[in-house]
């Protein structure tokens, strides 16, 4: 019997490591290192990485989805950003639930980077 042993991701995105933290890719990395040098440049508060977002509809807990990027800006409105490269059939349909969930809040904004 021969197995198909890969090395890394299936897409093709190469983890990286970008102050101690390793990144999914080498597009989220640089996203974090622009996103440190907004902070310096006080044009946004904070940012977070991998922020656990629970989606669920009537009361009923469907999934969690792990957004890439949270943004605090300086008006204190987050901001969810997602890097993508290549966007899955299973991330288009998370994406649509939580547009669905969260898009109407006018405190909350959804980006996505590609």
């Amino acid at each position: 019997m021969t197995w198909d042993l890969r090395r890394g991701s299936k897409y093709g995105a190469k983890s990286t490591e970008y102050e101690g933290q390793v990144y999914h890719s080498k597009k989220e990395a640089g996203y974090a290192a622009e996103l440190d040098l907004r902070v310096r440049a006080k044009d946004i508060k904070s940012w977070r990485r991998q922020v656990r977002i629970p989606l669920d509809v009537n009361g009923y807990h469907i999934c969690n989805y792990y957004i890439d990027f949270e943004l605090t800006h300086n008006d204190d409105t987050i901001e969810y950003v997602e890097v993508k490269g290549f966007p899955t059939e299973v991330w288009r349909l998370k994406w649509k639930l939580t547009e669905a969930l969260l898009g109407d809040r006018d405190d909350i904004k959804l980006t996505v980077v590609t």
